[in-house]
């Protein structure tokens, strides 16, 4: 019988040229009251916040527990199993439907059977226990905070595919820093796709942040290379740079990201500082191939998984933790600003548990 108590929720301009396109570059101001949000694509929708948002009070367990990985671990030890090899058989299926990966859930179950075996676990709640210490052991060496504080200004480029949520993350990312008191810029470089420009602006002008565009079907390049002009001459602290929203199976999209980071190096040898992929959570495992893709054109160093509250089947966390040891800097567990957390390896881990785990 397990026993449990409640533990408490605590997209393409391009061009043969690199050099910067003489273009004068606009800047998006930032009227008061924020301008509405556009209606155009469902990506473009931006969620309705009040001007004062308060910070989320919800918890990684209310955001995460209607995951399949969640749902399939309570269905499974609710029911009191017996511990044997059953169990673990219908675990290794949990995980692995909960996009953990074949490999990695293999992993995971096997070791946990030989301890079995060797008797380390009186019943199936001390088999719960081993296995959030296993996962935790997974996800804890990918816990790693983004820093802006090496380089001034800190240059992000963010990529991914379309509707992964990139640009709604890089206003939320400017929110943040806003926050925290730094002087944020932005660049409009996603000059493919429709309204693209335009949602960022919102974002600017919502977060009472600079935007630095040219308008649609622009050179992402140049439009970049100019915001780092920008950044440079007004002292800013942080400037985060969108990307059209490349399919990673199209070469000549994903040769011209490599072309963005060369022309930044003029300016900045370092730059950029940050390649931040956002990735939709709700694409399981055709994530891990998304970032290994962008990861061979420009070296992603860190990631921020999305939409994680909704449909998402939470496993692939996981997965991307095992198969590249990249740095998780965030995840997106709701559609406000605050939503957007730093990732928190035993947060997660927790939040995907059975509610009355006693923990260990």
């Amino acid at each position: 019988m397990l026993k449990f108590w409640k533990k408490k929720p605590t997209d393409q301009g391009t061009g043969d040229n690199e050099e910067a396109a003489t273009q004068a570059p606009t800047e998006a101001k930032a009227p008061e009251p924020a301008a509405p949000a556009p209606t155009a694509m469902p990506e473009n929708i931006l969620p309705a916040e009040p001007a004062a948002e308060a910070p989320s009070k919800r918890s990684w367990r209310e955001r995460l527990s209607g995951s399949t990985f969640a749902r399939g671990l309570t269905s499974l030890f609710a029911r009191n199993p017996k511990l044997d090899d059953s169990l673990l058989d219908d675990l290794e299926t949990t995980l692995i439907t909960a996009d953990v990966g074949i490999e990695a859930s293999t992993s995971l179950v096997e070791n946990l059977r030989r301890r079995m075996h060797k008797r380390e676990f009186a019943d199936a709640t001390e088999l719960l226990q081993a296995l959030r210490q296993e996962l935790t052991a997974l996800l804890k060496p990918v816990q790693k905070p983004l820093d802006i504080g090496g380089h001034k200004p800190f240059v992000v480029l963010t990529v991914g595919i379309n509707g992964a949520g990139k640009t709604t993350t890089i206003g939320k990312l400017a929110r943040k820093w806003r926050d925290e008191h730094h002087q944020v810029l932005l660049a409009a470089g996603d000059t493919f796709r429709a309204a693209a420009v335009e949602q960022l602006k919102t974002w600017g002008e919502r977060n009472q942040v600079p935007v630095i565009s040219q308008g649609q079907d622009a050179d992402s390049a140049s439009v970049i290379f100019d915001a780092l002009q920008a950044a440079r001459s007004r002292n800013a602290d942080v400037l985060i740079a969108d990307t059209a929203g490349r399919l990673h199976t199209q070469g000549g999209l994903m040769d011209e990201l490599g072309k963005i980071a060369r022309v930044l190096k003029k300016l900045d040898p370092d730059a950029p500082h940050e390649v931040l992929m956002v990735i939709d959570g709700t694409t399981g495992q055709n994530a891990v191939n998304q970032v290994r893709q962008f990861r061979q054109i420009v070296g992603v160093t860190g990631l921020v998984v999305t939409k994680l509250d909704g449909t998402a089947k939470g496993g692939v966390v996981f997965a991307l933790a095992r198969e590249f040891g990249l740095p998780i800097r965030f995840v997106g567990l709701g559609e406000t600003a605050t939503d957007l957390r730093v990732f928190d390896a035993e947060a997660y881990v927790d939040g995907l548990l059975p509610a009355d785990f006693a923990r260990a």
